[in-house]
């Protein structure tokens, strides 16, 4: 028996996508793939065009009021700081549509920075995928199971949980004001994860080590999993997954780390990496403290070996790690 056809499932919508980035172009082909149909696509550099034409083949690349003209879902997948003079500008050209959906993927923004489209009488979303894009075919199947957060009106929030849904992501519902925070935490997480890796790995290049990827790969596959699996254990969290020195409350380890990356920074200009691992380490041992995982006299101990200028941590006072940080 042939499977339905998914374009033939009822609530179908005519989807048009402005902004051909990575991010614009995966959606669009997930929308396509769960029934509704991509009517247009907006695409000004080169590499967007090539992008629309890879994940979105036979869809026109018109300009951006006529892919809003056409389009009974708007995909607004534009960078951030773009996004509100665009909402207005489309306003102001009266090209809203009442009863229009007007979807936007930004983590910072929630439906408020759409108030000028609901004026005119269109459905506000924001939907925001937690995961980062590579523009490609290979971004499709991360979605299945990739965490969007759906900020929208109570009346209308099951239309932008159902369109996540649709696509194989699972949707978590966030209130408007907690947009920057979530934004900011999943900032913090993924991209100084990216400085973290090119730190570790400038550190070992310098130290001989010819493929520092290669090193780096299994240590911090497992490291991430065991922090990813207690954070969703529950207790005290992540930082139950700590290990190395500062878990071991090993003083002597953490200050010769400071010496050997203090010659390292003097040798390369990569101070950055010193000022690095001093913050992460006085975090690592105030949340260490504060989860019982070091005694008090060990926190103490780290934190005079971590850097000369750190400052007297009131450990039997049972600080807030937060402070420390």
């Amino acid at each position: 028996m042939t499977p339905p056809d998914p374009a033939d499932r009822p609530g179908r919508l005519g989807v048009g996508v402005i902004g051909s980035g990575r991010v614009g172009a995966v959606l669009g082909n997930a929308l396509r793939s769960a029934g509704h149909p991509v009517v247009a696509v907006s695409a000004i550099s080169e590499a967007s065009r090539e992008r629309a034409a890879a994940l979105l083949p036979g869809v026109p690349v018109l300009d951006i009021p006529e892919v809003v003209r056409r389009a009974e879902l708007v995909l607004l997948t534009v960078p951030d700081d773009a996004l509100a003079d665009l909402v207005r500008g489309l306003a102001d050209l009266g090209a809203w549509q009442v009863g229009q959906i007007v979807v936007h993927t930004s983590g910072r923004f929630g439906v408020d920075v759409l108030a000028p489209a609901r004026a005119a009488g269109v459905i506000p979303l924001a939907l925001h995928p937690a995961m980062t894009f590579t523009g490609t075919s290979l971004d499709l199947a991360r979605l299945v199971g990739c965490s969007f957060a759906v900020t929208a009106p109570s009346p209308v929030l099951p239309i932008g949980q159902a369109l996540v849904v649709e696509i194989g992501g699972e949707p978590v519902v966030l209130a408007e004001e907690a947009r920057g925070l979530y934004h900011a935490a999943l900032a913090h997480g993924a991209n100084h994860l990216v400085v973290l890796v090119a730190q570790a790995a400038q550190a070992l290049a310098a130290a001989g080590v010819g493929d520092p990827g290669r090193m780096l790969g299994p240590l911090l596959e497992a490291a991430l999993d065991g922090a990813l699996r207690a954070e969703s254990a529950g207790g005290s969290g992540a930082i139950a997954a700590l290990t190395g020195p500062v878990r071991r409350g090993d003083a002597g380890t953490v200050r010769e780390h400071g010496v050997a990356l203090t010659t390292f920074a003097a040798a390369t200009g990569a101070v950055d990496v010193v000022a690095g691992y001093r913050a992460l380490a006085r975090s690592a041992t105030g949340r260490a403290l504060a989860a019982g995982l070091i005694s008090p006299a060990a926190a103490q101990e780290l934190l005079d070996g971590i850097t000369e200028d750190a400052g007297a941590l009131q450990v039997e006072d049972g600080p807030d790690p937060q402070e420390d940080e």
